[in-house]
């Protein structure tokens, strides 16, 4: 059993507060983390504005054979940021 750590730069905008002339700053969030191993989904979590900037996530995984995981975090706007890491069971 290992611990998986993960963290993204990202601002986490809520859409609640003001830029300096009083416009809405627009709502930008990440609103999901999946994390999958050789394919399968082995970790998913929905996220939701109360979530703060640069957000951390981790879980636990019993890792049986070498391999890679590959996480994925999807925004409010469609967009999808992804990073995939190898680990090699000896």
């Amino acid at each position: 059993m290992i611990e998986i750590k993960t963290l993204i730069s990202h601002e986490m905008e809520s859409g609640q507060r003001r830029d300096s002339a009083g416009k809405p700053i627009p709502r930008k969030i990440i609103n999901s983390f999946t994390a999958s191993f050789n394919g399968k989904t082995v970790f998913q979590a929905d996220w939701h504005p109360a979530i703060s900037a640069n957000p951390y996530q981790s879980f636990f995984y019993k890792v049986k054979e070498s391999g890679e995981f590959k996480f994925v975090w999807k925004d409010d706007d469609g967009s999808e940021y992804s990073s995939t890491n190898k680990i090699a069971v000896a």
